[in-house]
């Protein structure tokens, strides 16, 4: 019971720091070892192995693709612009304040306002509190 305890737990450290350490998803190799890992302890060393090889080769082909749509974004906003699609990726995370492997940034508003762009403070409405009566 002891050893299924400590397999475990090294399966989901593995499994967080290959997932974290990383800007680029980890691939067959990685994501292959800690499946191989999470089916040991389940007795299905094979199936984890080919299990994670699958995810890691889909979580990078899924990286992969959005990085050359933030290039292509980039191209537009800067024509003659020189790199790889990964450099222009990652400057377009710069400009933009998005995280590697996320469209859009997780911090901004919503409102329809075009970027760059500062809201400004509504002004306060006066209150409608109604005076009281004394007696």
């Amino acid at each position: 019971m002891r050893r299924l305890i400590t397999l475990s737990v090294l399966a989901a450290l593995a499994g967080t720091t290959v997932t974290a350490a990383q800007a680029e998803p980890g691939g067959c190799l990685k994501y292959g070892a800690v499946g191989a890992v999470g089916g040991h302890v389940a007795n299905h060393g094979v199936l984890g192995a080919v299990g994670g090889c699958i995810t890691g080769m889909y979580r990078r082909h899924v990286y992969r693709k959005e990085a050359k749509q933030k290039a292509a974004l980039y191209d537009q906003e800067h024509p003659g612009a020189k790199g790889t699609y990964a450099q222009k990726a990652t400057a377009y995370d710069v400009e933009h304040s998005t995280q590697p492997g996320k469209m859009n940034p997780d911090a901004a508003p919503q409102t329809g306002a075009q970027p760059g762009q500062t809201q400004q403070a509504q002004p306060a409405l006066p209150s409608r509190a109604t005076p009281t009566s004394k007696s």
